[in-house]
């Protein structure tokens, strides 16, 4: 199987090859499996706390508890999309923008693995996003 260094050095025409697609489906599963583990630790971490019988302490634990599912709630949201990310890549999708249809890069990929959208496509979302939110700012 290719290292990240030796994916990078690939030509350009080989980009989405099946070395390629066997490097992010060990990536996409490895993350995948890391962030369950941490999930299934932040559970059973949840699971053993004691109530506390100081006052102050029982809000400050409920703090704690509240951030903690948050966090679970994204990790799952992750788990979600690099679910997602597979099934792109079993079906000769993924690497692949959704909006253009251009190749997202491998740079791209390596860091965000579960990226659908080409560094053109996201700038583009995300300036209408910002429009949107400016918009709706000074209606307000």
């Amino acid at each position: 199987m290719l290292t990240e260094s030796e994916l990078l050095l690939q030509p350009a025409e080989a980009y989405m090859s099946e070395p390629q697609r066997a490097y992010f489906h060990a990536l996409l599963l490895a993350q995948r499996a890391d962030l369950q583990q941490r999930m299934h630790t932040e559970v059973e971490y949840l699971r053993s706390t004691e109530p506390a019988s100081d006052p102050a302490d029982q809000g400050s634990l409920e703090e704690q508890q509240q951030w903690q599912l948050r966090l679970l709630g994204r990790e799952q949201q992750l788990i979600d999309k690099l679910d997602q990310a597979l099934v792109r890549l079993a079906r000769g999708e993924y690497g692949w923008c959704a909006q253009t249809g251009e190749p997202i890069g491998l740079r791209r990929l390596v860091l965000r693995p579960t990226a659908t959208l080409c560094i053109e496509a996201k700038e583009r979302q995300e300036q209408q996003e910002k429009h949107i939110n400016n918009r709706g700012q000074s209606h307000a």
